[in-house]
């Protein structure tokens, strides 16, 4: 379930809320004035999220290449080859 806290609680309860982005590992979305202003994380999840943002980029790239055309290779063949190298 996500965490929801008024903006003002970066100010106010600074150590509580670093503490509970780090114990949960997942962003903490803030508001003001009852809207969603802004999103708090940890470095640690930050980097989760960026590097699987990468991998889907690449398997859309895989994908759109395969749709136009592009030969690939057996996955098989492929992956003995790394283990023989």
């Amino acid at each position: 379930m996500p965490e929801i806290r008024p903006v003002s609680d970066l100010r106010n309860h600074f150590t509580s809320l670093a503490e509970t982005v780090h114990k949960y590992d997942e962003p903490m979305f803030l508001t003001k004035n009852g809207v969603g202003d802004m999103v708090v994380m940890s470095m640690e999840c930050y980097e989760k999220q960026m590097a699987q943002l990468e991998l889907y980029s690449k398997l859309a790239e895989a994908i759109s290449e395969i749709e136009n055309g592009a030969k690939g290779e057996d996955a098989e063949k492929f992956i003995k080859g790394l283990m023989d190298d």
